[in-house]
């Protein structure tokens, strides 16, 4: 047996195991003492830049199903089929491993198990369906530089170094542990990989660096170092085996590439080569290979220099097809072997024109290729690249079904915002490149030239210069024109020493700073002259510039000091030198709103604040477990500063007083770089060891901010100077330029400035991903001219009254500009590509001649044929003369032009959506509408046209049905600005508002419905009592006079708010005087007159009246059992009747009827609700409350907590003593009914489960009857907040409602440990305000 330590993790804990954890708050009735604030990160994840695949080792791809993995150099990417939208999906992040991963492997008999190796000796086992490490294997004795599941043993994973042994892994049973292969060792060459056969047990082939092969089989005689190429027989060269696979159909033959000599099929028993492929060129060589399982046979390579996808047969020696997906080489192949299914697209809009069958089929037949004899293969293959790229192409289609381009695939130093445009961000990294990306559709737009060693360190030139200097270890340091894509300046000074820091002057555009290993800051004009050479005892690695005094300049050195420089001196001395730090001194950063205040990041795990003024150290800021890197000031809020560490995580600080407001620990290793753009201040970009650049928003933390613009308060609550904002325990003021800007714009406005203020604040606030868009659409619904349109309108989402001019106008710019002389940028396309894209915009718009002239121009006369007729015939035959000697061979028939030609408008946009593809089918749907593609009128012998049933009220219900279909493929992606957005597209206000609010986007939907008006008024006014529910429960702030005025003042702007005060009066746990103020805030009676007035309306039996006064009085718990006993006998009547040997016919209660008294009484006061006199109340409140709102999410189809609110009613009911007319068996038959009568609603691609029975259907449809219909239409279905989507590194968080790993923010309950998915937290809150604890405080996810 091989020594080494093996770790197992426990499995995750089901519903049952989460209601025994959490039993103890059931029990228990003096909860309230001692309880933390439920709490949730103040910083959200907005977006994630994903790395790439990793250049270096072999088996770093892997697929299995529907997923497909690769690894970066720490971190496995695990992408998922959604088979909705038919589109692959990041869903989850691996980052166990601390170093380089070596090898990946899935598991043949277990979708759901899977393997990594690293460089530290390590082998991990994944649960991936629970994103969790089930086992761990450390000190594997060398590193382990392939991996394989042993494909005949259920848990049993083989891995060998470089010259073995072949070591194999039983993770459980009785035989657990590891052991050593008996012949796999002491092999002569290094092994490149292994693999096991699929079929014959322990037969095993390793690949070596020589270019032979090694054979182990059982029962017969071990073959090592066989096989090597013939033209290698008798020499030293090594020509390493780069691919190796098993043919599928045999028990012997092995497909075997060298990267030279190419491919090979050998017999692994006679040891001999069957067949030699050759290339078509002598330059070729192949770096991976695979086979397609659905075509027998067949089999794919990726050339090693360029991107060459090449389609083989093992009867032909050449390929059958080669296809240039990229300009550079491939790294590695998969072939997925259960390809991705195409929905029907007959299914959702059935036609009656049955006599144009020919056009339903929704696959395309085989497209042959030039090799007529065979078709290309159905398969899916998962390509890397050498750069980075990872991409799932599509072999049959010729197109990319996923593409992640471009991506770093090692560490990210530094990430900086372009000066004049927000929205494009520069990472620079280890793997030798600067790139920069569109940080709204998250892709690259350019990368750097060459490869230039490790790059530390990026500065934008300011302005519009369109440059970029770089940092790198031993080149020294470069500028970087963008645009014209090339290198125009390198500097030397520092020689061969690693340039650690490099910062372009924010005041003075002609000088650079560098910073080195070799102990000078140096100061030069972007010419190569040298201004300054600042000599500093040890090596400097962070300087910054000044922001507000452009010849001052501060560095961080090894020696633990920070040093001021003046440049506008001679002297080589620093002005400032501060000490303090107890390790090496990393970045420095300069307050850009306070003079004179600058930061300093330490080995030491602090970060110190200085005050040059003073000559001190004016705070330390402690809380880092591990060297600081990132450092960022706010450039709106003075005290806000944020840092990144080596600990992984990043910390919010005030430093008015040290305190750091938020932890965020998503990124899987070192932080390195932070940053954010002036005119968005609270969007943040952060980069990392993790190779992922992730965006934040920081808006969350100074939320009164915001809620002082909707409310209209004056400016000095929302701008101030820097003196009043970092005055101690003073709120947020906005203190920087863009704030001040605006403020100077609003007031330049005549009348109602309010629209335009709400605007460019939202804009201000928002991070981006539609923000900007959504605005021009509420502007184009308001009948702002269309000339005020910004130029960047026509690349969002477009109202449809714009979607098709503005197409058309593309259209005509892809046919005629020409390509700039140095091109577009990565990726940019070719003039063929141009001119197909016009061609399918003019096709979409119904432009049937134009298409075929495009197609003619590009030689695809069979396209152009196909649908001439749809001109006219006269039209037609004059095409056929000019195709007449030019005929091509067939290519993939397309069933979209004829649709477009016969004007089936209803088929072809189901086969739109049926593939995903939701834009074009919502283009084509409004070209309908606007007439563009009409169906051609067939005369009948009556005389008359039949028009298949296709009119404009059909068409604008397409236009609608596909618009939300759009809208709903966003929402779900979490991105609900951009769902919105769709619905606004085509003047649906209530779904747009709706998609705001379930996106938790409070603040924005508040300020959109404003200016929208009355058309938005219920939506508005319900997001409006949210996020006034929002400051009430603020607990920690709640009892100041501003939250308690704010909350007042955002439900003073709903009409009808009497009840709304109510509740806040209620609620509200001040003293005396304070209440009795605010009840006259609210124009209510004081608490004296409100006890008298419940006595009095009490004798009058006005039950709803009686609890309203008694709340707002001083003795609320008198409305407790009054209400309480008014729900209960609605119950026993409901009881009575449905579980009863009686008819199904009910008492006359429905749950609006119930909710109202119970929404009242569950704002009565927290310290009086846990009063010991109230517990048998406070116990029955909790319990009608999770049973009333397990309805209510039954009702709005919140279908992922239905279950744990059936479950904590059932828990309380069991564990308190009360009397309510609810039993734990009626409960569970409710359940139960709900779920046997809902899964016929499920997909039915999905296994049916069993039907319901009659007594089922019964029940649920009692429920049915008393739910009734949602009010608020729009707000039916999951919340789905931003960042849901996006996933944190391994260590995870389990949700105690459902006992699975939490994806996207998560929200932390009262007892500081239990954690449930923010957005099972606000659905949980929007039906039950009380904690799933059972400890009767209420819930504030908003």
């Amino acid at each position: 047996m091989c020594s080494g330590s093996v770790f197992f993790i426990s499995t995750v804990p089901s519903i049952m195991a989460w209601m025994t954890y959490i039993s103890h708050w059931f029990d228990e009735d003096d909860w309230y003492e001692g309880q933390q604030r439920a709490k949730m990160s103040q910083v959200k994840q907005v977006g994630l830049l994903a790395a790439g695949c990793q250049p270096w080792n072999k088996d770093v791809c892997a697929a299995s199903g529907d997923r497909f993995a690769y690894c970066a150099t720490l971190a496995i990417y695990i992408y998922q089929l959604d088979h909705r939208y038919n589109e692959f999906k990041l869903r989850a992040i691996m980052s166990e491993h601390k170093k380089t991963i070596t090898a990946i492997s899935w598991c043949p008999h277990n979708p759901d198990m899977f393997a990594s190796a690293s460089a530290d000796s390590l082998v991990i086992i994944w649960n991936v369906t629970e994103q969790k490490v089930v086992a761990k294997l450390d000190n594997t004795k060398g590193v382990p530089v392939s991996l394989s599941w042993c494909w005949n043993t259920g848990d049993a994973v083989a891995f060998v170094s470089h010259r073995g042994p072949l070591y194999i892994w039983t993770i459980s049973g009785p035989d657990s542990g590891v052991t050593v292969h008996r012949e796999a060792h002491s092999f002569l060459s290094d092994i490149s990989l292994f693999r096991w056969h699929p079929k014959k047990k322990g037969k095993v082939v390793f690949g070596h660096t020589d270019g032979s092969l090694s054979i182990f089989q059982p029962g017969s005689k071990n073959q090592k170092h066989v096989l090597r190429p013939e033209s290698l027989e008798g020499t030293d060269e090594e020509d390493p085996v780069t691919a190796l696979e098993w043919d599928p159909l045999s028990t012997d033959y092995l497909l075997v590439a060298n990267l030279h000599n190419g491919i090979r099929l050998v017999d692994s028993e006679s040891l001999s080569c069957i067949t030699t492929f050759n290339f078509p060129s002598a330059a070729a060589s192949v770096q991976c290979l695979a086979w397609v399982s659905s075509a027998p046979g067949m089999f794919i390579t990726g050339d090693s220099q360029v991107g060459v996808l090449r389609i083989w047969n093992v009867s032909r020696t050449t390929p059958i097809d080669n296809f240039k997906l990229k300009k550079t080489g491939f790294h590695g192949l998969h072939v997925l072997s259960s390809p991705p299914k195409k929905k029907s697209c007959s299914s959702h809009y059935p036609t009656k024109n049955h006599h144009t069958s020919s056009t339903s089929e929704a696959v395309p037949p085989p497209t042959f290729s030039p090799n007529q004899a065979f078709s290309l293969p159905p398969g899916h293959a998962v390509c890397c690249f050498m750069d980075g790229g990872v991409g799932l192409y599509d072999m049959g289609a010729k197109k990319w079904d996923f593409l992640r381009d471009l991506g770093h695939v090692e560490t990210i130093f530094d990430c900086k915002f372009k000066p004049d445009n927000p929205d494009l961000l520069a990472t620079a990294s280890f793997d030798g490149t600067i790139k920069v990306w569109d940080i709204n559709t998250l892709t690259a737009v350019y990368t750097s030239p060459g490869n230039e060693g490790v790059i530390y360190s990026l500065s934008w030139a300011p302005g519009d210069l369109n440059c970029i200097a770089g940092a790198t270890s031993r080149n020294g340091g470069f500028i970087w024109d963008v645009l014209k894509g090339k290198m125009i300046t390198r500097f030397s000074e520092h020689g061969k020493n690693g340039i650690f820091c490099i910062a372009w002057s924010h005041k003075d555009s002609k000088r650079i700073a560098t910073c080195s290993g070799d102990g000078f800051c140096i100061i030069r004009t972007i010419d190569g002259k040298v201004l300054h050479k600042y000599k500093h005892p040890a090596a400097v690695f962070g300087c910054d510039w000044s922001q507000n005094n452009k010849d001052m300049i501060a560095t961080g050195c090894e020696d633990k000091n920070v040093r001021v420089y003046y440049l506008a001196t001679s002297s080589d001395q620093p002005l400032k030198v501060f000490t303090g730090h107890t390790a090496k001194v990393f970045h420095v950063r300069w307050s850009p709103l306070r003079e004179g205040i600058l930061c300093s990041g330490s080995d030491d795990g602090t970060v110190r604040i200085w005050d040059y003024t003073q000559d001190a150290c004016i705070n330390i800021l402690s809380g880092h477990t591990a060297p600081v890197r990132g450092l960022m000031w706010n450039p709106e809020i003075p005290y806000l500063l944020i840092s990144g560490s080596w600990d992984y995580t990043i910390r919010v600080w005030d430093t008015r007083d040290g305190t750091c407001l938020d932890t965020v620990c998503d990124h899987g290793a070192d932080v390195y770089g932070l940053t954010c753009h002036p005119s968005r201040p609270f969007t943040m970009a952060s980069c990392s060891r993790d190779s992922t650049v992730r965006l934040w928003s920081l808006t969350p933390l100074i939320n009164p901010l915001q809620i002082n613009i909707l409310a209209d308060r004056c400016w000095d609550e929302i701008i101030g100077n820097t003196d009043r904002a970092v005055e101690s325990g003073a709120p947020p003021l906005l203190c920087g330029k863009v704030s001040r800007d605006i403020k100077q714009e609003v007031e330049k406005l005549t009348g109602n400035p309010q629209g335009k203020k709400l605007r460019w604040f939202s804009e201000c606030f928002s991070p981006p991903g539609g923000s900007k868009n959504l605005w021009d659409l509420v502007a184009v619904i308001k009948g702002q001219d269309d000339s005020l349109l910004p130029q960047n309108y026509c690349k969002g989402i477009m109202h449809m009254k714009h979607l098709v001019r503005f197409r058309m106008s593309k259209a005509q710019e892809l046919t005629t500009v020409k390509m700039s002389k140095f091109g577009g940028g990565i990726g940019a396309p070719s003039k063929e590509e141009r001119l197909k894209e016009a061609a399918e915009i003019h096709l979409r718009l119904g432009q049937i001649q134009r298409y075929c002239e495009l197609m003619v121009e590009l030689g695809e006369w069979d396209k152009a044929l196909s649908v001439a007729p749809g001109v006219s015939m006269k039209y037609w035959r004059k095409l056929m003369q000019r195709r007449a000697d030019q005929l091509i061979q067939e290519e993939n028939d397309d069933v979209i032009p004829y649709c477009i030609a016969v004007g089936d408008v209803k088929k072809l946009i189901s086969f739109f959506t049926s593939r995903g593809q939701l834009k074009e089918a919502l283009l084509v749907a409004q070209a309908a509408c606007e007439g563009n593609i009409q169906m051609p009128s067939l005369s009948t012998t009556s005389g008359s046209s039949n028009s298949g049933g296709n009119n404009t009220d059909d068409y604008n219900e397409l236009l609608q049905k596909v618009s939300k279909e759009l809208a709903e493929w966003y929402f779900q992606d979490g991105h609900a600005v951009l769902a919105a957005c769709c619905h606004l597209a085509v003047e649906n206000i209530e779904l747009a508002m709706a998609n705001l609010i379930r996106g938790n986007e409070l603040e924005l939907a508040i300020s959109v419905g404003t200016v929208l008006g009355e058309s938005a008024a219920q939506a508005t006014h319900y997001a409006l009592e949210l996020l006034a529910r929002k400051c009430m429960t603020v607990t920690t702030c709640f009892p100041s006079l501003g939250y308690r005025d704010l909350a007042a003042d955002l439900l003073m702007m709903i009409p009808d708010n009497k009840l709304q005060l109510v509740k806040l009066c209620a609620f509200y746990p001040g003293c005396v005087a304070e209440i009795n103020d605010l009840h006259q805030k609210c124009n209510l009676p004081d608490v004296e007159e409100c006890m008298r007035l419940a006595e009095t309306i009490r004798a009058d039996g006005d039950i709803f009246e009686t609890m309203k006064y008694y709340l707002l009085s001083t003795e609320p718990e008198n409305a407790l059992p009054i209400g309480i006993q008014y729900v209960k006998a609605c119950l026993l009547r409901y009881f009575c009747f449905c579980f009863s040997t009686e008819q199904l016919c009910g008492s006359d209660w429905t749950l609006d009827s119930v909710c109202p008294y119970l929404d009242l009484l569950s704002y009565i006061r927290t310290e009086r609700l846990v009063l010991h006199k109230c517990s048998e109340f406070r116990n029955e409140l909790l319990i009608l409350c999770g049973y009333i709102g397990a309805l209510l999410a039954i009702r709005r189809q919140y279908n992922s907590i239905v279950p744990a609110l059936y479950e904590y009613t059932s828990q309380l009911l069991k564990r308190r003593e009360v009397s309510v007319p609810l039993k734990i068996e009626q409960l569970s038959e409710e359940l139960d009914a709900w779920r046997a009568c809902t899964q016929l609603n499920k997909p039915t691609d999905e296994l049916p489960g069993t039907p319901p029975s009659e007594s089922q259907r019964a029940l649920y449809s009692m429920l049915v009857s008393r739910i009734q219909e949602e009010p608020l239409k729009g707000m039916v279905g999951p919340d789905y907040v931003t960042g849901s989507n996006l996933p944190s590194h391994s260590d995870g968080h389990i949700s105690c409602l459902t006992g699975l790993r939490i994806q996207g923010p998560v929200f932390f309950l009262e007892d500081g440990k239990s954690a449930i998915s923010l957005n099972d937290a606000l659905m949980w809150a929007k039906v039950n305000p009380f904690s799933p604890l059972g400890t009767g405080i209420r819930l504030n996810p908003f």
